[in-house]
């Protein structure tokens, strides 16, 4: 079966209202369907490459395709686990944990998107610190990282909340024009210091372990 192969499969994160796990063809599909009926207002551009201001149906194909491309690409020396976030049974967005040489640097990197239809309710927030749970309790982190564009402030709430500090800027190119990205670093004692959801991890044996690159 597929988790003899890709025991990272097993993997599944719970929260008060959300399941997160590895997304199967049919995850895909419903997640395709949530970038092509959208994914933010039209009056800001969350993402460096502004993948999101194709026509719909090219949306959902180049989420579904990405998403792919995540999967085939996971090595113990460099991985990203592209988790969908399902509420009562729906696909509404996705959450990504992505590591390089995590055995050596024990850190990781999140970075996500909701449905347009689903923001506004937290669920931002109890997706990420899912993560942030499997990276910290379950794996043995020592900081979590992440980014956002300058004005995009719900991302930078969400990071705030949940305890990250400013951790500089760097530059990139949106849309052909420089735009600011804020990286963010969230250390293992402010991140215990800023829990707000209680997430039970099930499914990361020593399989699943040793394809992230832990013994």
């Amino acid at each position: 079966m597929l988790t003899d192969y890709l025991p990272v499969y097993r993997i599944r994160l719970r929260t008060e209202r959300l399941e997160l796990r590895l997304p199967d063809f049919g995850d895909l599909a419903a997640l395709a369907d949530q970038a092509a009926a959208g994914v933010h207002d039209d009056d800001f551009q969350p993402f460096e490459n502004a993948w999101t201001e194709a026509e719909p149906r090219t949306r959902g194909r180049t989420a579904l395709l990405w998403n792919l491309r995540l999967i085939a690409s996971i090595t113990p020396e460099r991985w990203c686990l592209p988790f969908v976030a399902v509420r009562d049974g729906q696909v509404i967005g996705k959450q990504d944990l992505a590591g390089r040489l995590y055995g050596v640097t024990r850190e990781a990197t999140t970075s996500s998107w909701l449905g347009r239809a689903h923001h506004g309710q937290g669920l931002g927030t109890e997706m990420r610190a899912a993560v942030l749970a499997l990276l910290f309790d379950g794996l043995g982190a020592d900081y979590a990282l992440s980014d956002s564009l300058e004005g995009n402030a719900a991302s930078a709430a969400v990071s705030r909340r949940l305890g990250y500090r400013p951790d500089g800027i760097d530059h990139q190119v949106c849309k052909g024009e420089r735009a600011t990205s804020l990286r963010w670093r969230l250390t293992r004692e402010d991140w215990a210091a800023h829990r707000r959801h209680e997430v039970r991890i099930e499914g990361l044996d020593a399989d699943a372990r040793a394809m992230l690159g832990l013994e």
